[in-house]
């Protein structure tokens, strides 16, 4: 570059002048009868050796300065232009580097500032503790949640229950879990998580402690009430087509001269809901498990067969097309699937029960591409797109008298058969219901081999 050419040249120069003025001395000093000569060629050489020596060391000077100032941080450090051919491009370059370096140090400090300000204002409490079993409040949660105890050490937070103490002594991999931590207001749960990470070098055990106690009590809460209202609307739901079939078989029976062909069917039928019904109920005995299928192998028809006249019962005015593939055989529980069939086949009617006329219609097919597939689909007005996840959420609902259980004890039944469930637009004009049963991953299979 630049600078090394105009600073060969000048060492070059001052070599070279050096070289004449030793030259010169010699030739001075053997004559014997120069000596203003030798001594001007004495004073030539000097000079020119400190000119020469200054060359050099100018650049020393400044390239040293250079190191001292990033080994002291001290960054606002400019270097001096003058001084000699090429210097002015070596102070720009280390000036450059300078400021760049400084630009550096500002950045670093704001992303710093902000990461300390994020942590310090994370309402979840940080504590850290170093391989000397020192505790540090990493937070402002810390500093209010652990206000009881003296001292840094792992002992002093005995106060908080043995539990924390535990987890403080704790050292390893990653690990979450659920403690009591005796607070002034009384014990309450919490979340401790904890993980290592490296800070200069050493192992610095982190921990995050987030109190639970009212989101669980009100959670518990929510889920005792959940658990009721679902259990009644499923109750009902069931009894409503078995007490039309005790009446509808009572007025059979009744007659001078009784149909009991008829009366024998409906009878088969109000024993086989009042069967799964009670089945159904036995599922939900426990609270905090879902639905556990019975699969079973069934033809389709028969079972399409049976959901239609319990249909019929229901929704007098309501025409329930049925398209089956006689040939299709479900592998299932057949009670959480009519269950299921049930609750779908009833939004699919009310959400139709106020046009001229309603469509309903109940297909169970083999599909080529997505296995066979269980379809309630109607005219009605549909599901709109940006509700069409929502609907499947415990008490969600678009309807004014609706629940908002229906449609979640659907997807919880097929979920625990490892099915698939998505609304969709129907060709009738309005929401489609389609049921993938081929596994999404394991569960049972459908329509095929026993898993």
């Amino acid at each position: 570059m630049g600078f090394e050419r105009r600073f060969a040249w000048g060492l070059a120069g001052w070599t070279g002048g050096l070289a004449a003025a030793l030259v010169a001395l010699s030739l001075a000093a053997t004559s014997g009868r120069m000596g203003a000569a030798t001594l001007l060629a004495a004073l030539a050489v000097g000079g020119i050796a400190v000119g020469l020596v200054q060359h050099v060391r100018r650049t020393n000077i400044m390239l040293a300065r250079f190191m001292e100032g990033l080994r002291y941080r001290d960054f606002v450090m400019r270097f001096d232009h003058r001084g000699g051919s090429g210097f002015a491009r070596l102070g720009d370059a280390l000036n450059g580097a300078m400021r760049d370096l400084q630009a550096e140090r500002v950045r670093i400090t704001e992303e710093l500032r902000f990461c300390e300000a994020l942590i310090d204002d994370l309402p979840v409490a940080l504590l850290t503790v170093d391989g000397s079993h020192l505790v540090s409040l990493a937070n402002k949660a810390a500093r209010q949640l652990f206000n009881r105890h003296d001292g840094v050490g792992v002992a002093d937070f005995r106060v908080y229950g043995d539990a924390l103490l535990a987890c403080l002594s704790r050292s390893g991999p990653s690990a979450q879990e659920i403690v009591p931590l005796h607070l002034p207001g009384g014990t309450q749960r919490a979340i401790v998580r904890s993980g290592v990470v490296a800070r200069l070098g050493d192992p610095v055990q982190v921990l995050a402690v987030e109190p639970v106690q009212g989101a669980l009590d009100a959670a518990e809460v929510g889920t005792q009430t959940d658990l009721v209202r679902v259990l009644t609307h499923e109750i009902l739901n069931s009894l409503t087509p078995v007490t039309s079939l005790a009446g509808t078989t009572a007025v059979l029976l009744g007659e001078e001269e009784p149909d009991l062909d008829e009366a024998r069917l409906a009878v088969m039928t109000l024993a086989r809901r009042a069967e799964g019904m009670r089945r159904f109920i036995d599922s939900y005995r426990l609270v905090a498990r879902l639905p556990e299928p019975r699969p079973r192998r069934f033809a389709a028809a028969p079972f399409a067969a049976e959901l239609e006249r319990l249909f019929q019962v229901e929704w007098i005015d309501h025409a329930l097309e049925v398209a089956k593939d006689p040939a299709m055989v479900v592998i299932a529980d057949p009670d959480l699937l009519a269950q299921m069939l049930i609750n779908l086949l009833r939004n699919a009617a009310q959400a139709t029960q106020d046009l001229d006329h309603p469509q309903v219609r109940l297909s169970m097919r083999d599909d080529q591409l997505a296995g066979p597939v269980i379809t309630v689909e109607d005219n009605g007005p549909g599901v709109p797109a940006a509700a069409r996840h929502d609907v499947f959420l415990p008490f969600f609902t678009t309807r004014t008298a609706g629940t908002g259980i229906g449609l979640n004890i659907a997807r919880q039944i097929a979920v625990a058969h490892g099915w698939r469930i998505e609304i969709g637009e129907s060709e009738l004009g309005g929401a489609a219901m389609r049921i993938f049963l081929t596994p999404v991953a394991g569960g049972v299979t459908a329509s095929g081999a026993m898993p």
